[in-house]
């Protein structure tokens, strides 16, 4: 039995018992209309959001797109820089591929987010006693 078959056999029991409709969904916590709606047809309708096809957002980069990050990203010039100092250069030259976040996104989902930089990563040293 799932939730919205259980929750609305407690608010039948709790009709029949006595209470109204309004205060028994009250205490549930969900919507007089939400139960109205779950009951249509005379039987309980499962929830259906997880079923819906979500479209892909307008501004989704394209594979194009994320491999040009990337190659950015990777070549020799850019390879020790961070995306913080890669897109305000990229800027000043007049070329914009994506925002710093979108950058470290990219370089996150490709596993390429490691430190970058010359110097050595920061090691964390135990105090003392």
């Amino acid at each position: 039995m799932d939730q919205r078959e259980r929750l609305t056999t407690w608010i039948r029991q709790a009709c029949q018992a006595g209470a109204s409709l309004y205060r028994a969904c009250e205490t549930i916590g969900i919507s007089v209309h939400s139960w109205y709606r779950w009951q249509a047809a005379g039987k309980v309708i499962a929830d259906q959001r997880p079923l819906v096809k979500r479209n892909d957002p307008a501004n989704k980069l394209s594979e194009t797109e994320r491999q040009a990050i990337l190659s950015v990203c990777n070549s020799p010039r850019f390879n020790s820089a961070p995306p913080s100092q890669i897109v305000p250069i990229l800027s000043d030259e007049g070329r914009y591929l994506a925002s710093e976040s979108t950058m470290y996104r990219v370089l996150r989902q490709a596993n390429q987010l490691q430190h970058r930089g010359r110097a050595a990563k920061a090691v964390r040293k135990a105090k003392p006693t």
